[in-house]
């Protein structure tokens, strides 16, 4: 579906929105969709949440309906679009990582389902993984952890590899624990790990160009949801410098990225749909335990191995979950 369809579908499913949703008994309930990036950022996503609500229950357009609010990677912008689907009463609110923050700030009634890679209980949305308390609960993919593996299937695919580039946004909420737990694997098999900070477009092309003098032997790309909307960028120059590099998720390998491993988001997501379909049956948050993603893939784009005169081996392609040629 093109960007200009996407939008226009989404528009529409807003004007028809009725501000009253709540206001009659047996009205249809309205979910608030909050999110950080864009559309087309998201919207292979919303097949998995939306999957989700059917399993309980839930068909949009049928007997629930989603107001969508994209901030457009402006972050600024998440407080007032939490801060409008407030006001308008919705029965719960969807939202990534940053998204849930300010929506915590915006509401403390207003159920809210999240996902995010950082540890919830750290960043302080709910007390704790088992009982969340208050009014937030949703699914965590935990991407620190997931770090020490990315590195490792680094190593096996380029087994002469000693030195390699971090790329992370100094803005993302997980950025610290992500390179904390990088770093400390890094050094458990002999690599030497540098740090390349970038939170806006410019700043990633200049990230890559300090590969001109110092040249990684592989380039490790965080996951943040600012370099998802970017990985069309960051995949170009990785492949115009010639270097390897690993992926936090498929939406970076189906651009034309060399490796990706980390949760299948859009099973993630639909995790996050039945637990928004379970808080519109009247689950209460505080009582929903914060739970793990359980599906994780690796994808490998052969073409691009091929491109950078790779030879993947043979125990690499046989433990993928795809392979693309």
């Amino acid at each position: 579906m093109k960007r200009r369809e996407f939008i226009t579908l989404l528009s529409g499913a807003s004007a028809a929105w009725p501000l009253a949703a709540r206001a009659q008994q047996g009205a249809m309930p309205v979910i608030g969709f909050l999110d950080p990036t864009s559309p087309d950022t998201f919207a292979h996503r919303l097949l998995g949440f939306r999957q989700g609500l059917k399993e309980t229950g839930y068909v949009e357009g049928e007997n629930v309906s989603i107001v969508y609010r994209f901030a457009e990677n402006q972050v600024d912008r998440l407080p007032e679009l939490a801060a409008d689907l407030v006001r308008h009463r919705v029965a719960v609110i969807a939202t990534l990582a940053s998204g849930a923050l300010v929506a915590k700030a915006a509401t403390t009634t207003t159920p809210i389902v999240f996902i995010m890679a950082e540890d919830p209980v750290k960043v302080g949305l709910v007390a704790s993984l088992a009982r969340p308390g208050g009014n937030l609960t949703g699914i965590n993919f935990l991407s620190a952890e997931l770090a020490a593996k990315r590195l490792e299937l680094v190593r096996e695919l380029v087994p002469t590899a000693t030195r390699i580039s971090m790329l992370v946004n100094p803005a993302g909420p997980n950025s610290e624990s992500t390179l904390t737990e990088a770093q400390s694997a890094g050094r458990a098999i002999g690599l030497e790990t540098h740090i390349l900070r970038a939170s806006t477009g410019r700043e990633i092309n200049e990230a890559f160009a300090t590969f001109v003098r110092e040249p990684p032997d592989a380039v490790f790309v965080d996951i943040d949801p600012f370099f998802t909307s970017r990985r069309v960028q960051i995949v170009h120059l990785a492949s115009h410098h010639r270097v390897p590099a690993t992926y936090p998720g498929r939406q970076f390998a189906e651009v034309g990225g060399l490796m990706s491993y980390g949760s299948n988001l859009t099973d993630a997501w639909r995790q996050v749909g039945v637990y928004t379909g379970r808080v519109l049956k009247g689950a209460k948050p505080a009582d929903l335990p914060v739970v793990q993603a359980t599906k994780f893939e690796l994808v490998i784009n052969a073409e691009t191995a091929r491109t950078l005169g790779l030879e993947i081996p043979a125990t690499l392609l046989a433990r993928a979950d795809e392979v693309i040629e």
